[in-house]
């Protein structure tokens, strides 16, 4: 599963990336300096991990990973192919969420490529874009399931109406991903690959000075995606990029101090990354490891079981499941199973995020 970044050039996307990653991609003041999509695969923050490593003092502690794409900075005709975009969207294509980085602070140092600074523009630009090329998409599709469904083909007629209501969506300007899709219509969207439909985390890049509580251009993007089920998170990330620089996590504290900040916000922007993929964890820990794994929100426990070993998936007799909290409190598996806290689940148990997890399985 994979976000990615996007955004106009020089609105941070890059720097933003080296933050998330601690890769060093290329960091420049001038458009279209990001041209190949890099890809970090960055560690999920959580302190659950510390705790269990606390109690279990185990050989090795190995998080939940999320990978991350910063892509090329896209610009108005991109749909066309102008500057990057045919590669920039068939990058976009491939993630499964979208990073949008809003630059939300003044600096004369900086370039803007439409010279002033306006973020709901800049968002504006993007959507357009993007649900331009969504269109382009759909109308072709249209073509080809028009002709299908005039010969009384039911499937080709239920398509068509799933279509046009997609056309007329992107035609009034709003993305694909405004429309509440049955399960049913979902079989017929899931294969076109539409960008708009991709879970949004709008990022508003601001200055030092507004990490905290944001700042007039932030206010603006709150009240401009009011309407869309996407989440605002609020990043300095330049001054990120210099935390990131240091190499002694007490330095590190001290300067998230400093400015008001209890931990990194590229912390935060990581775990609500894994939440927009749709993502959760579950725990398996003995002396040699404490890992934690990633599954999808709603996975039942054999499903669970198969991202350890397809085997585990295949021959899944059951699951012992322990909640966290009953963990934490009790301090060992061992005094969990004395309290009679230890459930055995069979093969509909949805894991729920947190669960600690042993399998027994038969192949």
């Amino acid at each position: 599963m994979k976000a990615g970044i996007v955004g106009l050039p020089n609105v941070g996307k890059s720097t933003l990336f080296n933050c998330l990653s601690n890769a060093k991609a290329q960091s420049a003041n001038f458009p279209f300096c990001t041209i190949e999509p890099n890809i970090g695969v960055v560690n999920v923050p959580d302190s659950r991990l510390e705790k269990l490593e606390e109690l279990v003092t185990p050989e090795r502690v190995v998080p939940a990973t999320v990978e991350i794409v910063d892509i090329a900075g896209l610009v108005r005709g991109a749909s066309k192919g102008e500057g990057l975009g045919n590669q920039f969207l068939a990058n976009i294509r491939e993630t499964d969420a979208i990073i949008h980085v809003l630059r939300c602070f003044d600096n004369d140092n900086i370039v803007h490529v439409d010279t002033t600074i306006d973020p709901i523009r800049d968002k504006e630009t993007i959507d357009i874009e993007l649900q331009l090329k969504d269109l382009e998409t759909v109308e072709k599709r249209l073509e080809r399931v028009k002709r299908t469904a005039k010969t009384g083909n039911k499937e080709a007629q239920v398509e068509l109406e799933i279509l046009l209501k997609i056309q007329e969506t992107l035609l009034a300007g709003h993305s694909v991903r405004t429309i509440d899709f049955s399960e049913k219509e979902l079989e017929f969207v899931k294969p076109m690959q539409l960008i708009t439909i991709k879970p949004v985390l709008y990022v508003c890049n601001v200055d030092e000075s507004s990490a905290v509580t944001g700042n007039d251009y932030v206010n603006k993007v709150k009240e401009a995606v009011k309407n869309e089920d996407a989440e605002i998170i609020i990043l300095a990330v330049g001054t990120e990029a210099d935390i990131n620089e240091l190499e002694d996590y007490e330095e590190r504290q001290l300067f998230l101090e400093d400015i008001g900040l209890e931990e990194p916000g590229s912390s935060k922007l990581i775990r609500a990354a894994y939440k927009l993929l749709n993502l959760q964890t579950y725990f398996t820990a003995g002396v040699k490891e404490v890992r934690a794994w990633t599954i999808n929100i709603g996975d039942t426990a054999p499903q669970a079981a198969g991202v350890i070993h397809t085997d585990f998936e295949k021959g899944f007799i059951r699951a012992e499941v322990i909640k966290y909290n009953d963990f934490v409190s009790f301090g060992s598996e061992a005094k969990v199973k004395e309290a009679g806290k230890l459930a055995v689940e069979g093969k509909d148990y949805i894991v729920q995020d947190g669960d600690m997890m042993n399998f027994r399985f038969n192949v």
